[in-house]
């Protein structure tokens, strides 16, 4: 069984930044594709940005693109999403995954995963 818990969510004025962090057990993130999403009420989960354990090679959605960044520490066996010039936008539940599948999946979708955490908010005053 892999347990995932966020923090670091919070309020920040647009512009600030924020780091999440996914501390796992059960399973070590660095043999492990993880994920972050987001969601709003009435929305879909929205992919925000994944790494693979193969090569550590990272995606990102569009929106983020260049102002967030995913990275994992394989010691501490958590992943973190360090959160730049923030946007009202970005106001959001934030949700760490983990995908423990070898076979190539698409890792921008809510289905490429088994495991998630319970959520962190970030909320973003303009």
């Amino acid at each position: 069984q892999v347990q995932l818990v966020e923090s670091g969510g919070g309020l920040v004025q647009a512009g600030g930044s924020l780091r999440l962090s996914c501390a796992a057990s059960g399973r070590t993130v660095s043999s492990s594709n993880m994920g972050w999403f987001r969601q709003t009420p009435g929305k879909e989960r929205e992919f925000v940005a994944a790494i693979r354990w193969v090569l550590s090679s990272t995606d990102y959605s569009d929106s983020v693109k260049g102002r967030f960044t995913i990275s994992r520490d394989n010691a501490k066996n958590t992943v973190y999403l360090q959160m730049n010039n923030l946007k009202p936008e970005d106001a959001a539940v934030y949700y760490c995954a983990a995908s423990l599948r070898f076979a190539p999946v698409d890792l921008t979708t809510s289905k490429g995963y088994d495991y998630w955490g319970q959520g962190t908010q970030v909320t973003v005053s303009s």
